[in-house]
């Protein structure tokens, strides 16, 4: 393992302005998008949609740090027969693969589940970099509700999550850490603050346990927000203020960055909460985003499925980009979401 080139790459992902742009959404994922601006979900369409935000040329450069890819794309050549890895790389942003194979349910555990993709990893991680891919991301799931997450679920997914991003380090690809607790529920900020913690104490205790270099790691957390279902929903400060708690409670300083997901949140939401936390600072890490949803969501709608809406598209991926870039530094403003870039 050379860890210098590794936590080379992790700093490239966390470069100041710029974000992780998570567009490894699953066959099944992807569907329920394009169902919702009705657009059929065939692997002509996922490629073209995928396309059009990759040839975003002055936003991948100026915004992007890294694309986070479902493995189809990563194999995907764009129309014209150049790799879609290609363009990403001539934008100067890093090309990344999701190498887990989705959650499931946990056997003695009602309602919660364990993520797998252990099996064969190593072999498919060679491949992956051989294409090009310099990081990885595998994600572990913790639901909030009567009952759980139990102690059984939270070390199970917290093994794994280590387990992978040694088996990473191995290859030499950045393993992108993601223990994602949901903002699915009724929980108040308070419940989310006390398993966000338990859940990254345990994590970086696995991590250590089985040999990682927290040098060469992304984490990539949920922040510390209420339940979409919550009476009360807690303000921007808030969030912001106990999500940094949190995390200077349990993430290492020598973790090179933080990369926040969205978990559902809107695409204003997202930003404002990141761009209150660079605000407050005193963290010694970076902090960042890696969004998919928050980012595409809006491309998404004025892409249509349509060729001739590209220049919409693009322009709606470069605005939310842009606002991201800016929340990563502490230097966003509400009313600059008036006006799309």
């Amino acid at each position: 393992m050379d860890l210098a080139a590794l936590n080379a790459v992790a700093e490239a992902m966390v470069t100041p302005g710029k974000g992780i742009l998570a567009a490894d959404e699953s066959t099944g994922t992807i569907k329920k998008r394009f169902d919702a601006i009705g657009v059929e979900n065939t692997e002509e369409n996922r490629r073209d949609y995928r396309e059009c935000l990759f040839r975003s040329e002055q936003t991948m450069r100026e915004h992007i740090s890294g694309v986070i890819l479902f493995e189809e794309t990563l194999y995907q050549d764009a129309k014209d027969g150049t790799p879609l890895v290609d363009i990403i790389k001539a934008a100067g942003s890093i090309p990344g693969i999701k190498v887990d194979k989705g959650a499931t349910k946990m056997a003695g555990f009602p309602g919660e589940t364990a993520t797998k993709g252990l099996d064969g990893l190593s072999k498919r991680l060679r491949a992956h970099y051989e294409r090009g891919a310099r990081f990885a991301k595998w994600r572990g799931v913790i639901d909030i509700a009567d009952g759980i997450p139990t102690w059984g679920a939270i070390k199970t997914n917290a093994h794994a999550l280590a387990r992978y991003a040694r088996i990473c380090q191995q290859e030499q690809i950045v393993p992108i850490v993601e223990p994602e607790v949901l903002m699915d529920g009724s929980h108040d900020i308070a419940r989310c603050d006390e398993v966000t913690r338990q859940v990254l104490q345990t994590v970086f205790a696995e991590l250590y346990e089985q040999r990682v270099a927290l040098e060469g790691i992304i984490l990539k957390p949920n922040m510390v927000i209420s339940g979409k279902g919550s009476v009360r929903q807690a303000t921007v400060q808030e969030v912001a203020e106990r999500t940094i708690a949190a995390l200077k409670a349990t993430v290492p300083s020598s973790v090179p960055g933080i990369a926040y997901l969205s978990g559902g949140q809107t695409d204003e939401q997202a930003t404002a909460h990141l761009d209150a936390m660079n605000r407050i600072g005193g963290f010694p890490w970076k902090m960042t985003f890696s969004y998919g949803r928050a980012l595409q969501a809006a491309p998404q709608r004025a892409w249509g499925g349509k060729a001739e809406n590209a220049v919409a598209c693009q322009s709606a991926f470069h605005h939310r980009a842009r606002m991201n870039g800016l929340a990563s530094l502490g230097q966003w403003e509400k009313k600059l979401e008036k006006k799309a870039a």
